[in-house]
């Protein structure tokens, strides 16, 4: 049986609340410490500059277009982000490209926040709260490209179920859908709810990038 683990709300400063009841997949998915979760928010969209808001999205001015810096010193251009509202919890995500263009594809992982976000073309269409891995198993850090797309992949290593598998590693990293549960971990995977990972591998292709923040202590307000 897991540790027991408070009850976490995954704070997400504007996604409309999206519990997803995931089936019980086998995964590599095991009991994490409660001192190794943390409380997650989302990317802080008001501090990217000005913008307009607009329904579920907020958009920034093509001559104010605010930037993320990645791992290798590079940044990337940010058009829109999701417009975030309510909490999220585990197994919570959000997916709309409703008037997004086609463009290159790009994901940005914040273990601090265990919050995983995909770009296209510099807009935000799609978040997710993730598991990922602590203790023995870390998950890697640092600037990856998808190695490898895999929709019944299995783990030879575990055993175990990883659909919609998309490779980081030679090791074997990837993000990939799994029963998102409070109080869990991984073996260093990525895991995502199982429906948001269906709609990440048909967004995604082999040698788009993927940038994994590391997990850092949340500052505590005063």
């Amino acid at each position: 049986m897991p540790d027991a683990v408070k009850s976490l709300t995954l704070i997400a400063a504007g996604f409309v609340t999206a519990l997803l009841l995931a089936p019980s997949w086998q995964d590599d998915a095991r009991s994490a410490p409660a001192s190794q979760i943390t409380k997650p928010a989302a990317i802080p969209a008001r501090e990217l500059g000005p913008a307009q808001l607009s329904g579920v999205r907020i958009w920034y001015g093509a001559h104010n277009y605010p930037t993320l810096a990645l791992p290798d010193g590079r940044r990337e251009v940010v058009r829109s982000v999701l417009n975030i509202t309510k909490p999220m919890q585990f197994g919570g995500f959000v997916w709309d490209e409703d008037r997004i263009p086609q463009g290159p594809v790009w994901v940005r992982i914040d273990l601090t926040r265990q919050l995983l976000s995909v770009f296209r073309g510099g807009h935000e269409i799609g978040s997710a709260v993730i598991l990922y891995g602590t203790d023995g198993k870390p998950t890697p850090t640092g600037s990856f490209t998808i190695l490898q797309k895999d929709a019944k992949h299995v783990s030879r290593s575990y055993d175990a179920a990883m659909p919609y598998m998309l490779r980081l590693t030679e090791d074997g990293v990837a993000i990939h859908g799994s029963n998102v549960r409070q109080g869990y971990a991984t073996h260093g995977c990525i895991g995502v709810p199982i429906d948001f990972a269906k709609l990440l591998f048909g967004a995604a292709k082999k040698g788009d990038p993927v940038v994994i923040l590391p997990a850092q202590a949340l500052a505590k307000k005063a």
